[in-house]
C-alpha cells in the first residue's frame, strides 16, 4: 500500500508543487491550507510535512497536539523563518526532521523516506516488544497447578521491587521463562535482560564475558570491550547455571551483588551500574556449601527470595493444559495440519514420567505433529522417548518409562506417605522398612519435616 503523506502548507503554490513532487515518488497525498483544516486527516496519515508558520494554529503547536494525543506519526517541519530557535524547539516536541525553505524536491523525497523508514523500524521495535511482553504473560506460562499458581504470585509479588531472586528447579522445568517473565512484569520491562549461560563459558574466559576488558588487558585484546553486566546496565541480568561458576569469579559475585561495582580486566577504573539479579540452577547449591564448592556469603546473597520450580511430574495436572498450548503453538509453524489433540493422547502423555520435563514434552509435541497422519494428534501419534530405548523382556523388572531409581524410590514414598496420612510408622510397615531406615530416605529426600 502506498504510504499517505499529509501536506499542511497555506501557500497554494507551493503546497501544488510539494504534492506533484511526492505523487511522482509514489506517495499518496492528502493536502490542507492550515492545521485546523488537517486534523480530520491526522489520524490516517503515515508522515505530516507541515510549514512552521501556518495561519491560526501554528505547525508547532499542531506538532504538540500531535504528540499529546501520543500519535507516533512522524512530523517534518518546513519554515522560511529558519532560526536555530525554531529547530530546536520543533525537535524538542518531537519533529522528525526540519527543513529550511528553499530547498531541493530531491532533498524533501531523501528526507520523507528516511523519516518513514525510521517510523517502520520503531513501529517493528514496538511490535516485537508487545509480542516479547505477551509471552511471558500467564497465558504463555501455562500452569493451573497449584504449585504453579504460588509461583505466578510470588513472581508478581517479587517483580516490582529488585530483590535478587534464586531460581532452583531441575532441567527443562521452565527457569528461562520464570526469570523473563519476572523481568518482564518489573519496572525495567524496557530495559536490557541479558542472559548468562555460566556452564557454556570457559572458565578462563569467564571473567572477560561477564565485567569485560580493557584494550591490551591480554593478547588479542586490541580494543577494549563491555561485559554482559554493563550491557545489562539498568536492566536484568540472569545467572543461568549459577552452581557452575569457578571460586575467583563467585568473589566478585558477590561484590557485584553487595556494592554494584566492578573492574573490567586490565583496568583500575571502578564502574558502578544498576542491575537486577535472577540466578538459576538445576544443582543443589546446599550440598556444593557443605562440599566447599560454593560459597556461603554469595549463597545468602542469591538466596533472598528463593523460588523452587517442580517437575512437570509432580504437577501433572498441567500435562492437559501444556498439551493443548503446544498444539496451539507449533501447529501453525509445521503447516496447521493438525489441529487438536485427543482425550487418549493425553492420557499417554499423564502416564509418562517426563524426565526432561516441559521442554521434552513441547518436543514431544513437535516431533508427533511432524509424524501425525490426520488432524488430530491420538494415542498412536504419541512419539515418546521411551520408544527409542530398547523394550524390558516380558519377565524382567523394568522402571515406568522416563523413570530414574532414584526417581521411583521417592515416588513409591510419597505415595505411602500419602496412604498413611503422613503417618511414618504406617509407611514404613506399606514400604516393608524399618522408621528408621524411612527417616533416612526422607532426610535425603530434604523432606524430613
Amino acid at each position: 500500500m502506498k504510504k499517505r503523506i499529509l501536506i499542511v502548507e497555506d501557500e497554494d503554490k507551493l503546497r501544488r508543487i510539494l504534492e506533484l513532487q511526492l505523487l511522482d515518488s509514489g506517495f499518496d497525498v492528502v493536502k490542507a491550507a492550515t492545521a485546523e483544516e488537517a486534523l480530520p486527516f491526522m489520524d490516517r496519515a503515515d508522515l505530516i510535512l507541515t510549514d512552521f508558520k501556518l495561519p491560526g494554529m501554528t505547525g508547532l503547536e499542531m506538532l504538540q497536539l500531535i504528540r499529546r494525543q501520543d500519535s507516533h506519526v512522524p512530523v517534518i517541519v518546513m519554515t522560511a523563518f529558519g532560526t536555530v530557535e525554531n529547530a530546536v524547539d520543533a525537535m524538542k516536541a518531537g519533529a522528525a526532521d526540519f527543513l529550511l525553505k528553499p530547498f531541493s524536491l530531491d532533498h524533501l523525497t531523501t528526507v520523507v523516506n528516511k523519516a518513514l523508514e525510521i517510523r517502520s523500524l520503531r513501529d517493528e521495535n514496538r511490535r516485537l516488544k508487545e509480542e516479547l511482553g505477551r509471552k511471558y504473560q500467564w497465558d504463555n506460562i501455562v500452569g493451573r497447578s497449584t504449585a504453579m499458581q504460588q509461583i505466578f504470585g510470588t513472581i508478581m509479588r517479587v517483580a516490582p521491587t529488585r530483590a535478587t531472586v534464586l531460581l532452583a528447579g531441575e532441567s527443562g522445568v521452565g527457569k528461562d521463562l520464570i526469570a523473563r517473565a519476572i523481568h518482564f512484569h518489573s519496572p525495567r520491562k524496557d530495559r536490557p535482560f541479558v542472559k548468562i549461560n555460566c556452564a557454556a563459558i570457559p572458565e578462563n574466559l569467564m571473567e572477560s564475558e561477564l565485567f569485560g576488558y580493557e584494550k591490551g588487558a591480554f593478547t588479542g585484546a586490541n580494543t577494549s570491550k563491555p561485559g554482559k553486566f554493563e550491557e545489562a546496565d539498568t536492566g536484568t541480568v540472569m545467572l543461568d547455571e549459577i552452581g557452575e561458576v569457578p571460586a575467583n569469579i563467585q568473589i566478585k559475585l558477590l561484590r557485584v551483588l553487595q556494592e554494584r561495582e566492578f573492574e573490567r580486566l586490565g583496568s583500575n577504573k571502578t564502574m558502578h551500574i544498576d542491575v537486577r539479579v535472577v540466578a538459576a540452577t538445576n544443582r543443589d547449591l546446599r550440598a556444593a556449601l557443605e562440599d566447599g564448592t560454593f560459597r556461603e556469603d554469595l549463597y545468602y546473597r542469591l538466596n533472598v527470595v528463593p523460588m523452587e520450580i517442580p517437575p512437570l511430574r509432580a504437577r501433572k495436572e498441567d500435562i492437559p493444559y501444556l498439551a493443548h498450548h503446544f498444539v496451539e503453538k507449533l501447529a501453525p509453524e509445521m503447516g496447521g495440519r493438525v489441529t487438536d489433540i485427543t482425550d487418549a493422547a493425553i492420557e499417554k502423555l499423564m502416564q509418562y514420567s517426563w524426565p526432561g520435563n516441559v521442554r521434552e514434552l513441547e518436543n514431544v509435541i513437535e516431533r508427533s505433529i511432524v509424524m501425525a497422519l490426520g488432524e488430530k494428534l491420538d494415542a498412536g501419534d504419541i512419539r515418546l522417548d521411551m520408544n527409542l530405548r530398547p523394550r524390558v523382556a516380558a519377565g524382567e523388572v523394568g522402571l515406568p518409562d522416563g523413570m530414574s531409581l532414584d526417581t521411583y524410590e521417592q515416588e513409591l514414598i510419597k505415595d505411602a506417605l500419602k496412604k498413611a496420612d503422613g503417618n511414618k510408622s504406617q509407611a514404613a510397615r506399606i514400604l516393608g522398612l524399618t522408621r528408621n531406615a524411612l527417616r533416612y530416605r526422607l532426610t535425603q529426600m530434604g523432606i524430613e519435616s
